[in-house]
């Protein structure tokens, strides 16, 4: 089974994505210098906010999760694990993770790129209060998905 959501956000000149282990997408306007794992703000969807069908691919074992952030000509995609653990309820914030630590705001587990992997290209976008950020998400369950350790 395979399940597409998408939504929009907006980038922000606070971003500074340099985070080792997250990335974050909040419906929240106004960002600091100390959120350095968002990278957009003003989200349409919180993950709580996110199809019942996608969250129900997404907290199967076997769960892969393609994240496709496009900004302008600059693009970035990431692609992290579903788990059974996730809650998916946060209502202003969506985070994807390296580990596999979960809480209500974790979309996705076990990421092969956080913030700081972001190309800077990219992320000179994200930093343009004006740019509008596109996200696609791509849940799909496969037999043998495994964990990268």
């Amino acid at each position: 089974m395979k399940v597409v959501e998408k939504l929009t956000a907006r980038g922000h000149d606070s971003v500074l994505a340099t985070h080792r282990s997250t990335f974050e997408i909040t419906k929240n306007a106004h960002l600091t210098q100390r959120g350095d794992c968002v990278v957009a703000v003003a989200a349409d969807k919180g993950v709580g906010d996110l199809s019942d069908e996608l969250k129900r691919v997404l907290r199967k074992t076997s769960s892969k999760l393609t994240i496709v952030l496009q900004a302008g000509q600059e693009r970035e995609v990431v692609e992290a694990l579903g788990s059974p653990e996730l809650a998916l309820s946060h209502p202003r914030d969506i985070v994807v993770r390296k580990s596999s630590f979960v809480c209500n705001r974790t979309l996705a587990v076990k990421a092969n790129k956080v913030a700081k992997d972001f190309s800077r290209k990219f992320v000179k976008q994200l930093r343009n209060p004006q740019q509008r950020i596109d996200i696609t998400l791509i849940a799909e369950e496969s037999g043998a998905a495994t964990v990268q350790e």
